[in-house]
């Protein structure tokens, strides 16, 4: 059947205010709120109730079939560098070098770096307690110190898979992930350093009090070196983007070739990074090491049934044909990388989640790729790329992350929002023009 104009933009915008509300006003779980737009999207457009049915089924095993592996292992990687202390020596390797009279730019540069394996919440929780020691030692306001901190995490959990709404993104707009991976990890140096520099102009005419309370760490006999904390972050990161960057499966067929190829695919470079990652904290105990590995499986289990949840409303989606509709508008298609930067951006802001804005962009944007002239190799990478950007801002009271800032380092919520908030939007802008000037780059 074919779905009028009216049913598409009615559908559309009922489905994303449903989950708008159920998300950030009721709080429900993202997961019920992506389902229930399906529902209602679908009887909106007039489907039958059992193509809705089916329809829904199909988007979410589509995309755990894609992507489900990934952040499975992407997420026990990170509860490994926590448990086994590798995150902290990172840390202090960081600090050491660049020196407590610079304690903010040293947190903000331990966040990018953690942030890549980790989640931005999971990251902060973990290093806080250090944080607070070097706000101590160093003068420094603490909520210079913790915005600073937030910002590098949060930058590299918008931009790099394999966190999950990037990653959920390159799978609905069908990119490549290594590439995502490598632009990626260019694009959040600025955006963090930017986060950085307003956290450190706004936050220093700030009182923030430091809670004082012992910083507790394992003894050093326990922590592994420098190297085995930093080989599991590096080793999967350096193996995906050398297999996207030589082509490697159009490259001369020899050994190494081979070899590379193999290595280099998301999830068996992060394998390796998971085996570097156990091997470094065998001194924790096999029992110990043995706990992490289920809760690692249930910590995904909520990522991925999130990540289904959007892809089973993107696939609803898709039967409205509202590509074609909007194809139609020339005012719409000449804003090219613009619009999903946008879509994203208003979708985080609305209802908070990173995670289910990009995704739910995603699949708004991806039948308007044609239209949008980024239906190539390179146009799909910018766009995912530019929908990262966006899922970037603007994080404020309805954002999990804005909060799990302000308990673990006592800030009132006015101070945060003058300072980490408005440190959001410097990001957001400054991703979107990396993503431009990258877009000249490799279109020219």
């Amino acid at each position: 059947m074919v779905v009028s104009l009216f049913q598409s933009v009615l559908g559309l915008l009922a489905g994303i205010s449903l989950i708008i509300l159920l998300t950030a006003r009721y709080k429900l779980h993202a997961f019920f709120a992506l389902l229930m737009a399906a529902v209602l999207a679908g009887l909106i457009f007039q489907l039958p109730f059992t193509e809705i049915l089916g329809t829904i089924k199909t988007g979410f095993g589509q995309i755990i079939g894609s992507l489900g592996l990934l952040i499975i292992l992407g997420t026990t990687l990170g509860l490994i560098l926590e448990h086994t202390g590798s995150t902290t020596v990172l840390a202090g390797y960081v600090l050491q070098k660049i020196g407590s009279s610079r304690s903010a730019l040293a947190v903000n540069i331990i966040g990018y770096i953690v942030g890549m394996p980790i989640f931005c919440d999971s990251g902060f929780i973990v290093l806080s307690g250090l944080n607070k020691a070097m706000a101590r030692r160093s003068g420094i306001s603490l909520m210079v110190m913790a915005s600073s901190l937030a910002t590098g995490l949060y930058a590299v959990h918008c931009m790099m898979p394999p966190h999950p709404g990037i990653t959920a993104a390159t799978g609905t707009i069908h990119t490549d992930i290594g590439k995502v991976m490598l632009y990626g990890l260019l694009i959040a140096i600025p955006a963090a350093f930017c986060g950085y520099l307003w956290s450190a102009r706004a936050g220093k005419r700030i009182s923030a009090p430091v809670i004082q309370e012992e910083v507790i760490t394992a003894p050093a006999r326990q922590l592994p070196t420098v190297w085995q904390a930093m080989l599991p972050v590096a080793i999967p990161v350096l193996l995906i983007a050398l297999r996207s960057f030589f082509t490697l499966d159009k490259a001369a067929d020899t050994w190494l070739i081979k070899i590379l190829n193999i290595a280099g695919i998301p999830e068996v470079a992060i394998t390796a990074g998971i085996a570097l990652a156990l091997l470094a904290g065998n001194r924790q105990g096999s029992a110990a090491l043995r706990k992490i590995l289920p809760e690692g499986a249930e910590k995904a289990a909520g990522i991925l049934v999130i990540i289904g949840g959007g892809s089973a409303f993107g696939a609803i989606l898709t039967k409205a044909d509202i590509g074609h509709h909007i194809a139609q508008n020339p005012a719409i298609t000449g804003m090219g990388l613009l619009l999903p930067f946008l879509i994203t951006a208003i979708l985080k802001t609305a209802q908070g989640s990173s995670t289910v804005a990009i995704i739910t962009a995603a699949s708004i944007v991806q039948p308007l790729l044609l239209s949008l002239g980024l239906d190539t190799e390179n146009g799909r990478i910018l766009c995912t790329l530019a929908m990262g950007a966006g899922s970037m801002l603007i994080s404020h009271t309805n954002d999990a992350y804005f909060w799990v800032i302000a308990r673990f380092s006592g800030l009132e919520v006015k101070d945060m929002l003058r300072v980490y908030t408005v440190s959001t939007i410097f990001m957001g802008i400054t991703a979107m023009a990396a993503v431009y000037l990258i877009s000249l780059l490799i279109n020219t």
